[in-house]
């Protein structure tokens, strides 16, 4: 593991110097999932919920905050984005309805896109919760992690897992 480069000498939180880093093309893929139950499901996936296109709606969301990363995580770096996409998929049992979400976020600079991907994996399951509380706020929001990530002086990471 690396040193943590977010402290100063007096141990106090600073934005890293990305300066003198080489500009690459790095990719993150993020994931996330949402529990819902059978009712919301069917609504979701009949496209009959009352406010609209859950998951239209929760994919503009998750490049919205994608691209607003840097003014709601302190030390992040605003980017320019050259591409992020938003992909669904139902994980369906006997008893669960799990909603998992895909964020894949590119650019072309100095500093990663793992906190961009990550936001907008975050931002697609809060905003089916927005969306679908009134119908059942017991949704559970599941696991949200980095499923891998390509550029930069430290090298790829894929989850092994």
């Amino acid at each position: 593991m690396g040193d943590l480069t977010h402290f100063n000498e007096e141990g106090r939180a600073k934005m890293v110097d990305i300066g003198e880093k080489a500009e690459t093309v790095r990719t993150a893929i993020a994931h996330s999932s949402i529990k819902v139950n059978e009712v919301i499901y069917d609504k979701i996936t009949s496209n009959s919920m009352k406010k609209g296109d859950v998951l239209a709606v929760a994919q503009v969301a998750g490049i919205m905050a994608s691209k607003k990363t840097s003014d709601i995580i302190p030390m992040c770096h605003p980017i320019m984005l050259t591409s992020v996409d938003i992909s669904f998929e139902w994980k369906l049992t006997d008893s669960d309805h799990i909603l998992q979400i895909t964020a894949t976020a590119k650019t072309k600079g100095s500093t990663g896109v793992e906190m961009e991907a990550l936001t907008a994996a975050s931002a697609c399951a809060l905003t089916v919760y927005d969306m679908c509380k009134a119908v059942d706020k017991g949704m559970i929001i599941g696991e949200t992690y980095l499923i891998e990530k390509t550029g930069g002086k430290n090298g790829d990471f894929k989850r092994t897992e």
